[in-house]
């Protein structure tokens, strides 16, 4: 009979045991997600990085040129007139 009183209290501490580790894992702060990069395209004319979604979109010759505005793409353009 001690024997089996036994075995239930040592199961019974083992349960609370594992109960409180559980607790503790789950307090633990999720690490931050990854930042999701986005590819940027410099400005031919000033430089400036913009994204595909920001930008201004421009061809020459085929091949797309981003800009950060209008007047940018307007500056480009007479650029190429002039030459």
């Amino acid at each position: 009979m001690r024997l089996l009183v036994w075995a239930v209290l040592i199961y019974v501490g083992y349960k609370i045991v594992k109960g409180f580790i559980s607790d503790r894992k789950k307090d633990e702060p999720a690490p931050p997600p990854e930042p999701v990069r986005e590819e940027t395209y410099q400005d031919p004319v000033c430089g400036v990085y913009v994204t595909e979604e920001d930008a201004v979109i421009g061809r020459h010759e085929g091949e797309r040129l981003h800009f950060c505005s209008m007047e940018c793409l307007e500056k480009y353009r007479q650029q190429l007139e002039s030459k």
